[in-house]
């Protein structure tokens, strides 16, 4: 058996200015290299809350305080990584406010990643990902951002692999 086979509970965290949220941007791993978007955080680790684990992550990547976090619901996420090796996680969703009222005016930030790799952060409109002009994962998050209670923990695609 692969011992590399295991489920990763992660938590991630909403932040909203207006009618956008906070997300990073990435590509996918494959050919076409498309461009995606995921709320920030991270993995929890063994005896961490999951708005624990949200409050670290978001100290780690934005240097950021966040305040009233509320726990939303859970997704999960079966997808490829960027290695093609199969991925499972189980995602914690939390709504929570960033404690610096600066941050909500800054329209990007960089955000750094344990392993040092660095990406940038936007305010999107949920309206983009309505449009399907990019994907929003996990997938299902949408669904559960807009109050579509009939989506399934796994989101519309249920089933279905692509990389995240």
């Amino acid at each position: 058996p692969m011992s590399n086979e295991r489920i990763r509970p992660i938590v991630i965290g909403i932040f909203c200015r207006d009618d956008a949220i906070l997300v990073f941007e990435s590509r996918e791993p494959d050919s076409r290299g498309r461009i995606f978007y995921r709320p920030l955080g991270g993995s929890i680790e063994f005896g961490e809350y999951g708005h624990e684990a949200l409050a670290r992550e978001l100290r780690e990547e934005i240097g950021a305080e966040i305040t009233n976090p509320r726990y939303l619901g859970l997704r999960e996420n079966l997808f490829r990584a960027p290695n093609g090796e199969r991925a499972h996680e189980i995602v914690l969703v939390y709504e929570a406010e960033l404690a610096d009222e600066a941050l909500y005016e800054k329209d990007e930030m960089l955000v750094t990643e344990d392993s040092g790799a660095t990406f940038m952060a936007y305010w999107k409109p949920l309206s983009i990902f309505q449009r399907g002009e990019a994907p929003l994962y996990p997938n299902g998050l949408l669904e559960m951002l807009l109050g579509d209670s009939e989506s399934p923990p796994g989101g519309a695609q249920e089933g279905k692999e692509n990389a995240r």
